[in-house]
């Protein structure tokens, strides 16, 4: 029962202590693919945790689970994790983690399907706006131009993923700014962001009270966009990007005293405008490596009485 009380235990406070010292870190901006790669691999600890407790809960509480967890396990190992010493916090304990799993997991399909059916209804109302010629298939262009009296542009995800530019954009946008703006799309394409986006999503609306949860949506609907602008700015310049994002959102009043409808835009140009040294390619590494270490510590957690007893 003590393996699974302390994973328990680890997940919460990983789910405690993350979400802190992510906050504190003065990298995160300078860094934010590394960035998004340590809360994967924070978020991964906790339901990695939650996840092992609830099968050794589940297996101190019942023998048929016991049978099927610890069926190949010598009688050394099987007494190292003390199983008979059951209480009936086990259960509680399996149950609960059990529908925390099962809700999650509904609640990630619902996601996907929301995300599906936005998707396939953006397409329809493209169609509309730009509907097909004779003889054109539909979805083979990789650009789409529609007319438009708003500069706007936005990729289209999907099995045949399409940028989409309005026509006033296009008359915004000068020299390589469309370039700009393309390679910043292309980025989220390519690194699969929106993944990223429906499964913090699908995590914050299912667990609203667990902060963990909430900053890893938050964190993630930020990171993505640091990450896409380095994308452009390394292949056209910090300064080319940064004014093709203010040419795209000048209208809409986002640079103005009031409050920013659009999220962190203002300081996305800044960021870019003072071009803050990246790290050191060793610290980055050690950052990779530490962050890879942190969801392998419940296993050792979970694993430790096996290796103990049979050591």
């Amino acid at each position: 029962m003590w393996v699974s009380l302390a994973l328990f235990l680890l997940g919460v406070l990983t789910a405690l202590a993350a979400p802190r010292l992510l906050s504190r870190a003065d990298w995160v901006e300078r860094e934010p693919v590394v960035a998004l790669w340590v809360w994967q691999c924070a978020v991964a600890a906790v339901l990695l945790s939650f996840a092992l407790s609830m099968t050794f809960s589940a297996s101190t509480a019942w023998q048929a689970v016991r049978g099927q967890v610890f069926a190949p396990a010598p009688r050394a190992v099987v007494d190292a994790y003390e199983l008979g010493t059951t209480g009936p916090w086990s259960a509680v304990l399996a149950v609960a983690l059990a529908a925390g799993g099962v809700w999650s997991g509904a609640m990630l399909g619902r996601e996907f399907g929301q995300a599906r059916a936005r998707r396939r209804q953006r397409r329809c109302d493209l169609l509309v706006r730009a509907p097909l010629l004779p003889g054109e298939e539909p979805g083979g262009e990789r650009l789409v131009v529609l007319e438009g009296e708003r500069a706007d542009a936005w990729w289209l995800a999907g099995t045949t993923p399409q940028l989409v530019i309005t026509t006033a954009a296009l008359r915004r946008l000068k020299g390589r700014q469309l370039d700009a703006v393309l390679a910043h799309e292309q980025g989220h394409a390519r690194a699969r962001h929106d993944w990223l986006l429906h499964c913090s999503a699908a995590l914050a609306s299912g667990f609203p009270g667990i902060p963990v949860f909430a900053a890893f949506r938050e964190e993630m609907h930020r990171l993505v966009e640091l990450a896409a602008d380095d994308v452009a700015s390394r292949r056209f310049g910090r300064l080319t990007i940064a004014l093709a994002l203010v040419e795209l959102n000048e209208d809409r009043g986002v640079f103005g005293p009031g409050p920013d409808p659009y999220g962190d835009l203002p300081r996305r140009v800044n960021r870019l405008l003072t071009a803050a040294p990246r790290l050191t390619a060793g610290r980055r590494l050690r950052l990779t490596a530490a962050a890879s270490l942190v969801p392998v510590v419940p296993v050792l957690v979970a694993f430790a009485p096996a290796l103990s007893a049979l050591g």
